[in-house]
């Protein structure tokens, strides 16, 4: 399977951005990530979602979550408040997707255990996410938003967008890295 299509399998969320041209960005971003990261799109259900702690919960699977959380926030936004908060859809969808895509430099596999790369050990994942997004030519709002969305976000104004992004992801991590194991 070629990798778009793989990567695609693996992160279907991208197709729900509308606008041809950042969904095709948001692709490119990935691609470049996955190749610049000496990885294959499936790696990405593989490697954890986090270093920070031994969880069975998947990069993949984190990311996907992250961004259904928002687009949910985004329409119970619209449904809600009928157009007297305007959130743009593609901006939330393309920076939920991103948020992370860093983490693909971040990291390493050695020995069949996951590590901070080299590169990681110096950049962190915020400000190479960034740096991938701009060089596949996503617009400067949703590198805001990558940039804004971890603890080097914080002494920065986020844009709505932003925040929707980081309290999803923050609430994701809270939350598993306060579960010890599965629900039996």
């Amino acid at each position: 399977m070629a990798m778009r299509e793989e990567l695609l399998r693996v992160l279907p969320e991208i197709n729900l951005i509308e606008d041809k041209k950042l969904r095709e960005g948001v692709t490119k971003t990935w691609e470049d990530a996955i190749v610049r990261g000496g990885w294959k799109a499936f790696d990405i259900e593989r490697m954890p979602f986090t270093l920070a702690k031994v969880v069975d919960i998947n990069f993949a699977q984190h990311v996907r979550s992250v961004t259904k959380i928002c687009l949910h926030v985004y329409e119970t936004f619209e449904e809600i408040y009928q157009g007297k908060l305007f959130l743009n859809r593609d901006i939330i969808l393309a920076g939920a997707l991103l948020h992370d895509v860093g983490k693909l430099l971040e990291m390493e596999e050695s020995n069949g255990e996951f590590r901070k790369s080299a590169e990681g050990k110096l950049v962190r994942h915020p400000f190479s996410g960034v740096a991938l997004a701009d060089a596949n030519g996503i617009p400067p709002e949703v590198q805001h938003v990558i940039a804004t969305h971890s603890k080097e976000g914080d002494p920065y104004k986020r844009t709505p967008e932003a925040v929707v992004v980081h309290l999803a992801d923050f609430m994701n991590f809270d939350t598993i890295a306060g579960t010890n194991s599965p629900r039996g």
